[in-house]
C-alpha cells in the first residue's frame, strides 16, 4: 500500500455527535486504523452499508480500529445536529459521527458519491477509498492487512479507543420511531419500527383513545416465523391488508411477511432474507430476492411494493407470491415514460387513487404516478435529485423535501413531506401542493394544530387521518374537517420488556386532589446535573395512565423546565393512583458534550375534589431520583 496521501484533519465547526470528545488524526487516532464513512441519512445505499460497519466493528472490537461517520448532508434538513442525532438513534449507529459542515471534509477527501469510505492507516495516511455498496470484503481485508503490518512495524496502538456514546431515550408513548400506519374499518395497524414489531389497536375514539389488541413480534431483531409472541422482524415499515392477512414490508430483512389475523401467526411470503439486486423478478415467493421494501398497498389479489432499495415499484400476485418489477429501470433518477425505461429514485410511500398508482419518490422529492391502464410513469411534483424545498403552489413552483408517505383523500393526495416536517395536500390534476399541518421545523404542536418531526407515513380513512410522526415517537389522529387532533393513546401498550435501560425507580409522592369536572395541570420539574441543560431539539413525552389505561399523552419540544402537561376533563379519571411517565433528553456542555436520556416515573395517589387540580412533581437525574 503506497503511503502518499496524508489524511486531512477531522475538523468541523458543528462538531461531533455520539462521542464524549472530538477525535483528531494527529492525536487521539494516532496508532488506530480508521475507517471514515461518508454518508447522508436519507440515502438508501448509506443505510444498506450500516450492517457491514456493524460487522466490522464487532469483528475488530478488541483491535485498534475506529469507525467514524462523516455526515455530509444532501438535503437542507439533514444539515443540523438535531436531525442527524435523531438519525443516529433511528439507525442505531454505535460509532462517532462528525457533522461535515458545508461538506468541507467531503471536498478535502475528494469524495464524489454516497457512501464512500476512506481507510486511514495508523500513521495517518489514506490507503484506500472504496465507494458504494458491496465493499465489506474489501474493507475487511484492508483492515486485517493494516493491523498485521503496523503491529509488526510497531506503529499500532495497544488497544481501541474508549469512548462514551449518546444513549437513546425510550419514549413514554411505548413506540419507537414508528414508520407507517394503516387503518381499516376494524382496527389500526402500526409498524413500531425500532421496536421491531407490529401494533394492532381498536379504532380510536374522538380523543384518540384506543385499546391494544395484539402485539406481533417479540421485539428482538430477526426473521423468525411463528406465533405473534415468538416471530421476529427487522425494522418493519409498510403495511397492507388483504382479507384476513396483513402484509408487512420487513424492510431491513428484505422480506415481505404475512400476519394471519385469525391465528396471529407470521410467515414469510416473498424474499430470501438477503438483499437482492434483481431488477426484473419473476421468481416465486421465497425464491425471489428483493431489496428494502418500504411501503405496500393492495388491490384485489395484487400487492404493490415500493422497492426503495433498487428504485422500482414491484407487484406480487398473492397469496402465491409471484413477484416481478412493474415500473423503473433500476437507474436512480426522475424520468417519465414507459414503465420499463422510466427512472425512479427511492420510492418510499405508495397508494392507489382513482385508477392510478401514486408513490412518494423520496430522493427526488417528488410525487409520481403509474397509469396502470397505459403502463406509463408520470410526475405530479418534482424535478430532480437536487431540486427540493418547501413551496406551496402549482408546478413548477411547488417543492417538497424527501417525502416518505402518500395516501388518497377524496380528489387529492395527502403527503408526508418528511424533511419539511409537514403534511401537505397535493392535487394531481392541477399539480399543486398546499400545506395543511406543520411548521416547517421539528415540533409537537402548532398552536391548536398538530406539528411533526419527520413524519414517515400516513393513512386517510374517510375524513380522519393517522400520521406516523416518526421522530416524535407517536401516531397523530386528525379530523380533517374540524382539524381537531390528538396523539393516539393506546391503553395497554408498553415498550418491549427489557428495552428501557434508562428507567429509574418509581418515585412515590403524596396524595393529590384532582377535579373530575376540569382539567388537571401537571408541572414536572427535573434537577439536572451541574453543567447540563434540557435538550430542546429532542422530543419530550409525558404519559399519564392508571391500571394500563392512558388518561393523557403529550409530546413537545422545549428547553425550559418545568415541563407542563395536562389531563383533560374529558379523560376518565379512574383509579386510585396515576402513573406519570416523563421521557427527556439532557445534554452536558463543553467539548465533551454528551446527550443523555432520562425516563422518570412518579406514582401519584389521587382523590376527587372540587378545586381545579394542579400537581407539581419533581425529580433529580444524574443521581438518585428524589420526590418533591
Amino acid at each position: 500500500m503506497d503511503q502518499t496521501v496524508r489524511a486531512p484533519e477531522l475538523e468541523s465547526p458543528l462538531g461531533w455527535l455520539n462521542t464524549d470528545r472530538p477525535l483528531r488524526i494527529s492525536h487521539e487516532l494516532k496508532g488506530q486504523v480508521v475507517v471514515l464513512d461518508f454518508w447522508t441519512y436519507c440515502c438508501i445505499n448509506c443505510i444498506h452499508i450500516l450492517p457491514d460497519l456493524k460487522y466490522l466493528e464487532a469483528k475488530y472490537a478488541d483491535a485498534p480500529l475506529a469507525v467514524i461517520g462523516v455526515h455530509s448532508a444532501k438535503f437542507a434538513n439533514e444539515s443540523s445536529r438535531q436531525t442527524i442525532s435523531s438519525a443516529i438513534h433511528r439507525y442505531e449507529i454505535e460509532h462517532p459521527v462528525i457533522v461535515d459542515d458545508c461538506m468541507k471534509l467531503w471536498q478535502s477527501y475528494g469524495v464524489r458519491s454516497w457512501p464512500t469510505f476512506a481507510v486511514i492507516d495508523p500513521e495517518g495516511y489514506v490507503v484506500a477509498m472504496p465507494a458504494g455498496e458491496g465493499n465489506r470484503d474489501v474493507l475487511e481485508s484492508t483492515i486485517g492487512q493494516l493491523l498485521e503490518q503496523h503491529r509488526a512495524k510497531g506503529t499500532l496502538a495497544d488497544a481501541p479507543l474508549t469512548l462514551q456514546r449518546d444513549a437513546a431515550v425510550e419514549p413514554a408513548s411505548g413506540l419507537a420511531f414508528p414508520g407507517k400506519v394503516l387503518a381499516d374499518g376494524e382496527c389500526v395497524f402500526i409498524s413500531d419500527s425500532n421496536h421491531n414489531r407490529i401494533i394492532v389497536t381498536t379504532l380510536p375514539d374522538s380523543d384518540g383513545h384506543c385499546t391494544l389488541l395484539k402485539i406481533v413480534g417479540s421485539g428482538e431483531v430477526g426473521n423468525d416465523d411463528g406465533s405473534a409472541e415468538s416471530a421476529t422482524f427487522d425494522h418493519p415499515q409498510g403495511l397492507a391488508r388483504m382479507g384476513d392477512r396483513l402484509y408487512v414490508a420487513d424492510t431491513e430483512n428484505h422480506l415481505i411477511r404475512a400476519v394471519d389475523l385469525n391465528s396471529w401467526s407470521v410467515t414469510t411470503v416473498i424474499g430470501t432474507g438477503e438483499m437482492g439486486n434483481d431488477r426484473a423478478g419473476g421468481a416465486m415467493g421465497v425464491q425471489q430476492a428483493i431489496s428494502s421494501p418500504w411501503d405496500l398497498v393492495s388491490e384485489g389479489g395484487t400487492l404493490y411494493i415500493a422497492m426503495a432499495g433498487i428504485h422500482q415499484i414491484w407487484r406480487a400476485e398473492m397469496p402465491i407470491g409471484f413477484a416481478r418489477a412493474l415500473a423503473g429501470s433500476g437507474r436512480e433518477n426522475i424520468v417519465d415514460g414507459p414503465v420499463e425505461t422510466a427512472a425512479l429514485s427511492q420510492p418510499s410511500g405508495i397508494c392507489l387513487h382513482k385508477g392510478n398508482l401514486y408513490f412518494a419518490d423520496s430522493e427526488v422529492s417528488a410525487i409520481r404516478g403509474v397509469d396502470l391502464a397505459t403502463e406509463q410513469v408520470f410526475t405530479v411534483i418534482g424535478e430532480g435529485l437536487f431540486v427540493f424545498g418547501d413551496e406551496d403552489g402549482a408546478h413548477p413552483k411547488a417543492r417538497l423535501q424527501h417525502c416518505l408517505g402518500v395516501t388518497s383523500w377524496h380528489d387529492k393526495l395527502l403527503v408526508a413531506d418528511t424533511y419539511n416536517h409537514k403534511v401537505k395536500a397535493v392535487d394531481p390534476q392541477s399539480r399543486s401542493a398546499t400545506t395543511l399541518y406543520g411548521t416547517g421545523a421539528p415540533a409537537g404542536r402548532d398552536g391548536a394544530r398538530p406539528a411533526f418531526y419527520e413524519p414517515g407515513g400516513l393513512h386517510a380513512a374517510g375524513d380522519t387521518l393517522l400520521v406516523a410522526d416518526t421522530n416524535n415517537h407517536r401516531i397523530v389522529y386528525i379530523d380533517l374537517t374540524t382539524h381537531a387532533w390528538s396523539e393516539l393513546k393506546i391503553d395497554g401498550l408498553a415498550a418491549p420488556s427489557g428495552s428501557n435501560k434508562n428507567a429509574g425507580d418509581v418515585i412515590e409522592v403524596a396524595e393529590q386532589v384532582v377535579s373530575l369536572g376540569s382539567d388537571t395541570a401537571l408541572a414536572l420539574n427535573v434537577t439536572l446535573p451541574a453543567g447540563a441543560h434540557l435538550n430542546a431539539e429532542a422530543p419530550w413525552t409525558v404519559r399519564v395512565s392508571t391500571g394500563g389505561n392512558v388518561l393523557s399523552q403529550e409530546t413537545g419540544h422545549s428547553g425550559d423546565l418545568p415541563i407542563t402537561a395536562r389531563v383533560p376533563a374529558s379523560a376518565p379519571k379512574m383509579g386510585s393512583a396515576w402513573e406519570v411517565a416523563l421521557s427527556i433528553v439532557y445534554c452536558t456542555d463543553g467539548d465533551g458534550a454528551l446527550c443523555v436520556p432520562a425516563d422518570i416515573t412518579w406514582r401519584v395517589p389521587v382523590k376527587a375534589g372540587e378545586q381545579a387540580g394542579l400537581i407539581k412533581l419533581s425529580a433529580a437525574v444524574g443521581a438518585e431520583n428524589a420526590a418533591a
